[in-house]
């Protein structure tokens, strides 16, 4: 019996992998990302440097409650990533799943999320990169360094390194993430492990100035009762509560980014679907685990703004209270990991998705940039990803130029939602087409998680027009959409027009 088995086991993987070896007849990538490269992708694309910076923000606008926030956006991202994550089982060749969108909602539509997701990598790489600079400028700061004056050299310095990893080989971007997630979930870990220390023995802190900070921090105790005094859902009024939402939102973006490995990952039918499952462990352990660890020391109202709006690390804050007096050193260190495991990233998918436009686009030049190096990368469409990267300390050097900047690099943060929306779309007419496999790694209840994601995503959109500051972007976003995806919608049926009369003529 157990030979039976094992013989039936060996013909399964066998078939298996003859099923996938067909499926890359095309696929020039190297399978160089193993399972715990995957992961800790997987781990790297759920954290960014807002949970290190921007969290003080987010628990300033609504207390405790941003606790709920951060599960209910991180189940309805679990559930974008089941989609995506179903599309990409049935077809694990595909480099980005912006090609499903082309194959369920059609060229036009897929033209429009191509090139629209591109921009966005690049708008987003432009902030990384200019993030970088101030974080390293900031970290030798601590130690007495002035580096003010060569921001335009670290950000080419560490453009052209993490193009380097990029180009070299998959595999070497991949070892790259794994340790940088690393460095980020021991920090993590870290803080929480100290916040239980500091807990289980009664901990009481004096009011120290803490770095980044314009105003003295108050004495406190470290206790359950700082969460749980004079709890309110929105102890800031409801408009408070529905903002967070959206600054949460694009606090997970990116997530979707391990959609885009799966045509250079081993074994991407094993590997995949266990990513996405750890999705919401991940989502507990090291976004909610931390802001709990944070409030149980910190009492939420002593989250205040300096004069210019922004706020203290609470990382720093948390470090500060425990006695470590190189907390602000510590905590911008991982934070440059954190914006350099990000860029990577970013130049990783860019690439991707240029050299998909590239294979796609009728014009010689594109066509060019559709090729992968000796290294099985698509080197010229990084290579050119970057270049439009570098031109961020230019930008920043013109006041006008940079002040458009801002707003467009805004409403491309607004226009995900399309591309997040356009993709479960996409997933719904797969679950209705003749490629839907039942046995395969299926999305439950998808009419109604389906349903849900879409509605979310809407509901996220409508509250870029509560605040005046997210107001510009969402409108800009939305003349985006009309303006270039019309010209896409059109563009798309000329093409089938001309196709017609061709068919017609022959």
């Amino acid at each position: 019996m157990c030979g039976n088995d094992s013989t039936e086991a060996a013909a399964g993987n066998e078939e298996y992998m003859q099923d996938v070896e067909e499926l890359d007849a095309e696929n020039q990538m190297n399978r160089g990302l193993k399972n715990r490269h995957v992961q800790f992708i997987a781990i790297g694309g759920t954290i960014g440097t807002g949970l290190f910076l921007g969290s003080g923000k987010s628990i300033s606008l609504t207390g405790p409650s941003i606790v709920f926030v951060y599960i209910a956006v991180g189940i309805i991202m679990f559930l974008l990533m089941r989609g995506i994550g179903e599309m990409m089982y049935r077809d694990p060749s595909q480099h980005t799943f912006i090609n499903f969108i082309t194959r369920y909602l059609g060229r036009g539509w897929g033209h429009f999320a191509g090139w629209t997701y591109w921009i966005v990598l690049i708008l987003i790489g432009m902030s990384e990169i200019t993030a970088v600079s101030t974080y390293f400028v900031t970290f030798f700061d601590t130690f007495g360094i002035d580096l003010s004056h060569w921001k335009w050299l670290i950000e080419l310095c560490f453009l052209v390194a993490l193009s380097g990893i990029n180009l070299i080989a998959v595999k070497v971007f991949g070892e790259a993430e794994f340790w940088f997630s690393m460095i980020k979930i021991t920090l993590i870990c870290g803080m929480i492990a100290t916040a239980v220390v500091m807990l289980v023995i009664g901990y009481h802190y004096p009011a120290v100035q803490i770095t980044g900070s314009d105003h003295i921090s108050p004495a406190g105790q470290v206790s359950i009762a700082n969460i749980t005094d004079g709890f309110s859902l929105a102890p800031n009024g409801w408009l408070a509560l529905l903002m967070s939402f959206q600054m949460v939102f694009y606090a997970y973006q990116m997530i979707e980014f391990i959609g885009v490995t799966v045509s250079e990952t081993e074994n991407p039918r094993k590997v995949l679907p266990k990513a996405i499952n750890e999705i919401i462990l991940r989502v507990l352990i090291f976004y909610v685990g931390a802001l709990v660890a944070i409030m149980v020391i910190v009492p939420w109202r002593n989250f205040q703004p300096n004069a210019d709006g922004s706020f203290a690390s609470p990382f720093i804050m948390v470090f500060k209270y425990a006695g470590l007096d190189w907390a602000a050193a510590l905590v911008f260190f991982v934070v440059i990991t954190a914006a350099s495991s990000a860029l990577n990233s970013l130049l990783y998918s860019a690439g991707r998705h240029l050299y998909q436009l590239a294979k796609e686009s009728p014009s010689p030049a594109m066509q060019r940039l559709g090729v992968v190096s000796k290294n099985h990368v698509p080197a010229k469409a990084i290579i050119v990803s970057a270049c439009m990267i570098v031109l961020s300390p230019i930008i920043n050097a013109f006041p006008q130029v940079s002040s458009a900047f801002v707003l467009f690099s805004s409403a491309s943060s607004a226009v995900i939602i399309f591309i997040y929306t356009l993709t479960m779309i996409a997933h719904r007419r797969y679950r209705v087409s003749a490629d839907f496999i039942a046995d395969g790694y299926v999305m439950p209840a998808w009419k109604f998680t389906n349903t849900l994601a879409i509605a979310f995503f809407v509901f996220v959109y409508c509250t870029l027009f509560i605040s005046t500051d997210t107001r510009g972007p969402a409108i800009a976003g939305l003349v985006w959409l009309v303006v270039f995806g019309g010209f896409c919608q059109w563009r798309q049926r000329l093409e089938d027009r001309d196709l017609r009369k061709a068919v017609k003529r022959s």
